[in-house]
């Protein structure tokens, strides 16, 4: 006897009843085991930060491997409910679909997986460390941390910059703290009838007794004769400095130099013109009337 439609229904929904009452067990479990793999991640996550991130002499690669090892664990963990929850075939599907979709993403959205890809390499090789002073593409500041998109330096007067990884990788990079040593110079101008030679040792002994200058045979102070200006002769000073600060090397120690030399040069009687302007009439132009003008305190002090 055949059965009837509703009939039918019920018994599917019956079924499909029985064998979700079969299955729930093993999703609840799925489910604990996500959330348990999340849980692990985010605490041996932070057990490495507190102890390896501390003591790492690379700490950049540091931060970028626990952001790895926490998306890792949670990766894994997911298959490993899948399985649990019997959906063999939709942890295959995924797998499947991930491949599948990293290859339409990746012409959807270059940008994002290029970048992603570059802070890969970036990780294991890169042209800088953790607060190292660097610029790329005009882009001036110190690094404070490279993500899987990014990566994140700050101005010296306070702005946050995320760099994309891509940018990094491809562009020049000027690091001015790799080896800890930078070439700091400034211009003085003394008047064309001092001694150049004089000023020139003043100069030398200033930079000589300065304890934050970097003094030894491979970074050398010296002071030359760069130009003869309208006013002045110029000489061109150059130091080295520890850039471990770059902050205070290249801008408070430079002030403080540039003021010494500046102090020092007038108390020992040299000149320090400033630009001369000098009008020429020639014989077809007419004469510039002058008036000298008195101060009129001469006259109180004559009275």
């Amino acid at each position: 006897m055949q059965q009837s439609a509703s009939e039918t229904i019920v018994e599917s929904a019956y079924n499909y009843y029985n064998k979700l009452l079969e299955v729930l067990p093993r999703i609840a479990l799925g489910i604990l085991v996500i959330i348990a793999g999340v849980l692990i991640a985010k605490f041996l996550t932070n057990i490495y930060k507190k102890r390896i991130l501390k003591k790492a002499e690379d700490p950049l690669m540091a931060r970028f491997l626990a952001q790895a090892i926490k998306i890792i664990f949670v990766l894994i963990a997911v298959l490993i409910a899948l399985q649990i929850a019997g959906l063999n075939g939709v942890a295959t599907g995924i797998l499947t679909a991930a491949g599948g979709a990293a290859i339409i993403l990746g012409f959807a959205f270059q940008d994002i997986g290029k970048n992603f890809l570059a802070g890969i390499i970036l990780a294991f090789n890169r042209p800088f460390n953790i607060n190292d002073t660097i610029k790329i593409d005009g882009l001036f500041g110190k690094v404070k941390a490279l993500n899987f998109r990014y990566s994140h330096i700050k101005t010296f007067d306070g702005r946050d910059i995320y760099i994309p990884n891509s940018d990094v990788l491809t562009k020049p990079v000027e690091n001015y703290t790799a080896d800890g040593f930078f070439r700091n110079d400034f211009i003085v101008g003394i008047g064309y009838e001092d001694n150049i030679d004089a000023a020139k040792q003043l100069i030398r002994d200033i930079l000589k007794d300065n304890k934050d200058i970097v003094q030894d045979n491979e970074h050398e102070s010296f002071v030359f004769e760069d130009e003869l200006a309208a006013s002045t002769v110029n000489l061109k000073v150059f130091f080295w400095v520890d850039t471990f600060d770059y902050r205070k090397s290249a801008i408070i120690i430079r002030g403080n130099i540039i003021r010494e030399v500046k102090e020092t040069l007038e108390a020992k009687g040299f000149n320090l013109p400033a630009d001369i302007k000098e009008l020429k009439l020639y014989g077809n132009e007419e004469d510039i009337p002058l008036r000298v003008r008195k101060d009129p305190r001469d006259f109180e002090n004559k009275a």
